[in-house]
């Protein structure tokens, strides 16, 4: 199968779910990038920041880059200027970070918050009981220059189906609850990132507004 065929594919099967694709690009070299570009596609996400920064610089400057790996408040800088979204906001140390570089280009920088769903401990994330604390304690009110447009999480990888979706369906309840909430004006709940290659289906039935998909379209990582 093509590139092109499994974009469309992809496509085709988040038709009318209110779900959208990132293409996960991370090894990929930028030809095969531009494979996907010119079929129509522009939104890719990434994980590390010197690849990152690298592709930016060198393919199309109307792609969407989205940063879905750990981010070290360090190298915040260096994508401040140009990302689409920040994925995996993970404390309010980078948070603070992410705002102070934001403030520097005059940018808002759309951000999701990470929450830790898996049984995992190496995984990152906000503590799912303390984040709505976190939200109703103004936390996050200081943060103008930072668009809180929702949630993040990776559930455990498992063959366990059904805990997959338990840790899908807890992360969507969360999403709902948050959204009830009287939110700062830098809140604007809309997004659900969770689902990967091996549990996107899951996460399409639990409310998922962004699958991230690498391997199913480019093949196996490099």
């Amino acid at each position: 199968m093509s590139i092109a065929s499994n974009l469309n594919s992809f496509e085709k099967r988040l038709k009318g779910t209110g779900c959208q694709l990132v293409a996960v690009s991370k090894t990929k070299p930028a030809s095969v990038i531009m494979e996907a570009y010119h079929t129509g596609f522009s939104r890719f996400g990434e994980n590390r920041v010197q690849e990152l920064t690298e592709k930016y610089r060198s393919l199309p400057k109307d792609i969407e880059w989205h940063m879905i790996g750990h981010l070290q408040t360090n190298k915040v800088k260096m994508i401040a200027s140009f990302v689409s979204m920040i994925h995996a906001v993970d404390s309010l140390k980078l948070a603070t970070e992410i705002n102070k570089q934001a403030t520097r280009y005059e940018r808002l920088i759309p951000c999701l918050l990470q929450v830790h769903i898996a049984e995992e401990e190496s995984k990152f994330g906000f503590v799912q009981e303390s984040l709505v604390e976190m939200i109703t304690a103004g936390n996050f009110d200081k943060f103008n220059q930072l668009k809180i447009t929702g949630l993040m999480g990776m559930a455990t990888l498992t063959e366990d189906r059904e805990l997959i979706r338990g840790e899908f369906r807890k992360l969507k309840q969360l999403f709902d609850k948050i959204k009830s909430l009287h939110m700062p004006p830098n809140f604007d709940f809309k997004e659900l990132s969770m689902g990967m290659s091996n549990d996107f289906e899951i996460a399409i039935d639990e409310g998922s507004t962004l699958i991230r998909i690498g391997s199913s379209i480019f093949g196996a990582r490099n």
